[in-house]
C-alpha cells in the first residue's frame, strides 16, 4: 500500500512557460521544490518544462502514514510528469533526491534523456547514516533548535559559517528551526539502507554529477563514488556547501543549464 493513497495528494510544481523538453526535480530530505530549487527556477523554466513533486509532510503534501519508499517517490514524480503530457525528461536530483532521481532513470530507462545529481551520493555509509538516524530522532521529538544546531554547521561551507557574526549565526539557526516540514524526520529516515551502485551500473544516459567540494554533510568521497558507480558520468565540482542554492545560486544554474543544452 502507498504511503499516499492518492497521487493527487502531492503537491506539484510546474513551470512551463518556455515549452522546451521535460525537466523533472527531486528535491532533498527535509526540503521541497521551492526551497532547494526555488532560487534557480526561473533559469531552468526558460528552456525547460519543469514539474516537481514535494515529498510527504513538505510543501503542500501531507505527511504520510507508512514508512517512505524510494520507488513511490519515483513513481509520484513520473506521475506528475505524466499529469503534465511529459513522455520524456531529464531529471535534476539533489541530496536525497538524487537517489529518487536515480531511482526514476533505473524504473522508467526509455523516458529519461539526462541526469543531472547535485550533493548526493551512491549509499549511505556509517558517518551518513548516523546522522540522518539522530537528524530523525530530533526531528520526530520536535527538538528543531538541537537539531538546527546539528545540520547548520554541517550543511554549510566552513567559509559561508565563518563568515557570519554570531548574531547572522544565530539568526541563520533560528530560521533553519522554523523552517523544518513535519514529514522531515520521515525523508531522513529514508536514507538509512540506501545503496543504489546496482542501479547506477545500469543506468546508460548523458549524466553530470555535481560535486559540492565543501560539503560537511555529504563529503566530497561519496559524490566521487557515486561518479565512478555511474558509467560515463561527468563531474563538475562546485565550491560550496551542502545548500548551493543558498550559497552559489548562479553557479550552479550555470552548470546545470549548460549541461542539459548539450542534449538538445
Amino acid at each position: 500500500m502507498s504511503a499516499i493513497a492518492s497521487r493527487d495528494a502531492y503537491a506539484r510544481t510546474v513551470r512551463k512557460e518556455s515549452g522546451g523538453p521535460g525537466l523533472l526535480l527531486a528535491h532533498g530530505g527535509g526540503g521541497s521544490v521551492e526551497s532547494n530549487f526555488g532560487p534557480i527556477l526561473d533559469d531552468l523554466a526558460a528552456a525547460h518544462s519543469v514539474v516537481g513533486v514535494d515529498y510527504p509532510g513538505t510543501g503542500g503534501t501531507p505527511r504520510a502514514t507508512q514508512p517512505l519508499e524510494l520507488d513511490e517517490l519515483a513513481d509520484q514524480l513520473v506521475a506528475a510528469a505524466d499529469a503534465e503530457g511529459l513522455d520524456r525528461f531529464a531529471v535534476l536530483g539533489y541530496s536525497l533526491g538524487g537517489n529518487v532521481a536515480v531511482r526514476v532513470a533505473a524504473r522508467y530507462p526509455g523516458r529519461v534523456t539526462a541526469l543531472v545529481l547535485t550533493a548526493t551520493f551512491a549509499r549511505a555509509d556509517h558517518r551518513l547514516g548516523l546522522v540522518t538516524d539522530l537528524w530523525a530522532a530530533l526531528a520526530e521529538r520536535g527538538e528543531n533548535d538541537l537539531l538546527a544546531r546539528l545540520l547548520v554547521p554541517l550543511a554549510l561551507s566552513e567559509e559561508a559559517l565563518e563568515g557570519l557574526t554570531s548574531e547572522e549565526l544565530e539568526a541563520v539557526v533560528q530560521q533553519t528551526a522554523e523552517s523544518f516540514p513535519p514529514g522531515g524526520a520521515d525523508h531522513a529516515a529514508l536514507v538509512a539502507g540506501v545503496d543504489l551502485r546496482a542501479d547506477l551500473a545500469r543506468i546508460d544516459v548523458p549524466a553530470l554529477v555535481v560535486a559540492t567540494t565543501e560539503d560537511r554533510l555529504v563529503p566530497l568521497a561519496r559524490q566521487l563514488e557515486l561518479a565512478r558507480a555511474l558509467p560515463g558520468a561527468r563531474v563538475a565540482e562546485l565550491p560550496t556547501g551542502h545548500l548551493p542554492f543558498a550559497e552559489r545560486p548562479r553557479a550552479w544554474a550555470d552548470l546545470v543549464t549548460g549541461f542539459l543544452a548539450q542534449g538538445r
